[in-house]
């Protein structure tokens, strides 16, 4: 295979984020066939993308393609990624992997026993500047890393979307704030604990929370902070992460692309600002980003590597919300042992069955 047949599986907002990146990729992935319930939706995405094909059926790409894109609601991610995998198909999935425990390990094991690349689309993972804070960490150029906060907020309310809590598989934390708790178990470890609180005021579309702040705990005492919302429109801190290190505290302004060194200062010298802020690091935009993530799709496919945001991985990021979601209900802390990237994923991690949307629930009105 030189080039990689994809199939585009829901041409709502999520893939129309991708059309540029689609344009970068031609000799390495071509469209071939695009897909929504909407048949206008898939037309305008083909004609987008130069492609010929549409179709309302998923179906009827099976013949046509060697991998999919799936940006469909998250309660359909099991059904029609397992459908692809049987057929021995690539499946990139849009975020959150599943909206069940079961689901997602079915999905896992699926595309080992079908030889096919199963990969989760956390996005910010391939994001450069998340990757050079990811550099930044690990050879600890500026001193132990102590603490990261991660801000996000964005107004999200699509028409005709659906915001239930079996649609999303929770609230704002688990459909959105995946991705972070993503970065975070990929910058600091093994998790120790964590607690969420969520909140449901001036976002009342939305089922469960529309507004999430959860804190945890990580191994040797490291701390971090992660705050989103769907309620507000973007300020210039729209999404920023600000990692605290021994010498300085790394600033990422993922908007803008600019990385800044704030350099650490004795309060004596606090009010002396010409030498304590650099800026050490500058990338496009963060709409260029889809590219990076289907380029590395198409590499692992091409190539036959090892996704980095496989299924396996981003497993234990789900249990990591799953937990505080269940620990929340009950007003107590959650434990978070157990649950880093690369530990045990191999098991049911809920409690007696399945970590789900109806679990949860429960948990929630029998506290």
């Amino acid at each position: 295979m030189d080039v990689v047949r994809l199939g585009v599986v829901g041409c709502g907002f999520i893939s129309g984020i991708h059309e540029q990146a689609f344009a970068k990729l031609k000799g390495k992935m071509e469209i071939v066939g695009c897909c929504d319930l909407i048949l206008e939706r898939a037309e305008h995405m083909a004609k987008t993308v130069g492609c010929d094909f549409v179709c309302t059926d998923y179906r009827e790409l099976f013949d046509r393609v060697d991998a999919v894109l799936l940006a469909v609601p998250h309660q359909e991610h099991f059904p029609i990624g397992s459908d692809f995998i049987r057929h021995k198909k690539h499946v990139l999935m849009e975020k959150p992997m599943a909206v069940d425990e079961q689901e997602c390990l079915d999905l896992i094991h699926l595309a080992k026993e079908y030889e096919v690349k199963f990969m989760v689309a956390y996005i910010m993972r391939y994001h450069p500047m998340c990757a050079k804070l990811k550099e930044i960490v690990d050879d600890k150029r500026y001193g132990e890393l102590f603490q990261m906060s991660i801000w996000t907020e964005q107004f999200t309310k699509a028409p005709d979307y659906d915001y239930s809590a079996k649609a999303l598989g929770g609230g704002q934390f688990f459909s959105h704030g995946c991705h972070y708790v993503d970065l975070l178990l990929w910058y600091m470890g093994e998790p120790v604990k964590g607690s969420h609180l969520g909140t449901g005021l001036c976002t009342p579309w939305i089922e469960w929370e529309g507004t999430s702040n959860a804190i945890f705990e990580f191994e040797g005492g490291k701390l971090a902070y992660h705050f989103g919302t769907w309620g507000t429109v973007g300020t210039r801190h729209s999404y920023a992460i600000h990692a605290f290190f021994e010498k300085g505290m790394v600033e990422c302004c993922l908007n803008e692309g600019k990385m800044y060194l704030h350099k650490t200062q004795n309060l004596s010298s606090y009010f002396e600002k010409s030498d304590i802020e650099e800026l050490i690091f500058t990338c496009e935009p963060t709409g260029h980003l889809p590219w990076y993530e289907l380029n590395h799709f198409a590499d692992c496919v091409l190539k036959d590597q090892e996704p980095l945001t496989s299924g396996a991985t981003t497993l234990q990021g789900h249990r990591v919300i799953w937990r505080m979601y269940a620990a929340e209900a009950k007003d107590q802390v959650a434990d978070l042992q157990g649950l880093s990237l690369y530990g045990d994923w191999d098991r049911m991690d809920g409690p007696g069955e399945p970590w789900s949307v109806p679990l949860l629930k429960r948990m929630r009105e029998n506290p």
